[in-house]
């Protein structure tokens, strides 16, 4: 079901509140970056992918190394087995 929001002021500009769920729905807090495109009546806003710095990647690190198996599909030339 679609929500209806309105555009407020906000300082010289206009500005739009989401609401709660939809940020928890989509995982957005707050400094997020988001793309925001207009096609005729429509507005999207999209969640730029963030890059995670050594420091955030470390503090999520749990000391396992999964290695995964890859399909490559069936040989189609002279590969080398």
């Amino acid at each position: 079901m679609a929500e209806q929001i309105s555009v407020c002021e906000w300082g010289n500009s206009s500005a739009i509140r989401l609401p709660k769920k939809i940020l928890e729905k989509l995982n957005i807090k707050v400094s997020d970056v988001l793309e925001i495109q207009a096609s005729g009546d429509t507005i999207t806003l999209k969640k730029v992918f963030k890059h995670k710095s050594l420091k955030e990647r470390l503090a999520e690190y749990d000391g396992k190394i999964e290695v995964a198996e890859f399909d490559w599909g069936e040989p189609q030339g002279r590969e080398i087995l």
